[in-house]
């Protein structure tokens, strides 16, 4: 049962269940336990219902529930609750990696234009780390693959190349919009989107 609960996550909504985090089970429990959260009972898009902890440890294990043993024996795992008293949904500024910066520059390469494929593109260092560039948004921009081989380890300039439009650093967003279902947990999909976008 361990290896289930490491495997599971669970998804937290603030109290206007907006998603705003996301939890190991264990965690879960405890903030059950506490009166700090109560779990989503959920039997379809239109049948949810928030359930006390006192209430949830004696709900029935259905055949579709992840559950783990406990001394008062199994125990239905969560895969959504709601936190009783926070409202605020916090910000955050997405993680610097290779998704982001496709993301940010639409799909194209950001010296032809060009829209790519996940695949077809790579980040690339408009001022190459060999040179000092660092890794950071001001200096990272999606590129063709093709692209980036032929730049090197040279400046723009330097290749023939000439920047679109000058790389920015994203600003800070809700938190909502940066949690992805990436494992098509359908309990989740009315609170956000399922991420079938597996590249990173």
């Amino acid at each position: 049962m361990n290896s289930v609960m490491n495997k599971a996550i669970v998804l937290v909504l603030n109290r206007n269940w907006q998603a705003i985090n996301i939890r190991t089970p264990a965690e879960a429990f405890c903030q059950m336990a506490t009166g700090v959260a109560t779990a989503l009972e959920i039997q379809g898009d239109d049948r949810m219902r928030p359930v006390s902890w006192d209430e949830w440890v004696q709900l029935p294990i259905r055949e579709w529930d992840q559950a783990v043993q406990t001394v008062r024996g199994p125990i239905r795992m969560p895969t959504v609750i709601v936190l009783a008293n926070f409202a605020r949904v916090p910000k955050k500024r997405p993680k610097l990696c290779a998704k982001a910066i496709r993301e940010r520059d639409g799909n194209r390469c950001q010296y032809t234009g060009h829209l790519l494929k996940p695949e077809e593109g790579s980040i690339d260092h408009v001022v190459p780390r060999s040179r000092g560039g660092k890794d950071a948004w001001e200096n990272c921009v999606w590129a063709s693959k093709s692209v980036n081989s032929k730049k090197g380890n040279r400046l723009p300039q330097e290749a023939g190349l000439k920047l679109l439009r000058a790389p920015k650093r994203i600003h800070e967003m809700p938190v909502t919009a940066l949690i992805r279902n990436t494992h098509g947990l359908r309990d989740w999909e009315p609170f956000i989107l399922r991420d079938v976008d597996h590249q990173s």
